[in-house]
């Protein structure tokens, strides 16, 4: 049974870092979200071939959020690690494939909710690949249109840092759907 299991990643070493994004210190995850240290995380939006969005359901044993879908991939990024290589590392663990493109970066935020704050990175990526999501942290999982995402977000239980992250995409892209990383657009 899963509820015996102990939560994915709670050893995990991360970098504490102060509200200016600058490393004050280090701790394992599952003191950082217990005692609410800021820290940094990357979200990367993975569109298909056909410009799909990936969308997953996270898995019951997630530290933060379980269960909950998710219209990125992504996660912690670890001590001494940086954003962009936590980026292409995180896209390739949860699509479970290798050779992806490197991610590109487009912005970041300082995220505030429930479980506390962190830095967030956001990134974009395109995976021609076929994909085999880590089964002990993707419960279910899609490539849906844009249409259908924007559909469901008042329908699924979503987690609140990647809904605020796209929320904050749109509003980086002017709101419009976005056909994805690698499609022609004057006004990239």
């Amino acid at each position: 049974m899963t509820d015996q299991l102990p939560p994915l990643g709670a050893d995990e070493v991360l970098d504490i870092v102060d509200e200016h994004d600058r490393v004050v210190g280090q701790a394992p995850r599952g003191a950082v979200y217990a005692e609410g240290l800021l820290h940094r995380c990357v979200f990367v939006q993975a569109r298909d071939a056909r410009g799909r969005l990936f969308v997953h359901r996270r898995t019951d044993r997630k530290l933060v959020f379980p269960s909950r879908y998710d219209m990125f991939v992504g996660g912690v990024v670890g001590a001494g690690e940086s954003y962009d290589e936590a980026a292409l590392r995180e896209a390739e663990e949860e699509l479970g494939v290798s050779g992806l493109p490197a991610p590109t970066p487009l912005f970041r935020f300082l995220y505030r909710g429930p479980a506390g704050g962190w830095w967030s990175a956001v990134y974009e990526v395109r995976c021609e690949l076929p994909v085999s999501p880590q089964e002990e942290e993707v419960a279910w999982w899609d490539f849906l249109p844009e249409e259908e995402v924007a559909a469901r977000l008042d329908e699924w239980e979503w987690v609140p840092d990647g809904l605020e992250a796209y929320v904050r995409l749109r509003e980086h892209r002017g709101s419009a759907p976005d056909p994805g990383p690698g499609a022609p657009d004057e006004n990239r």
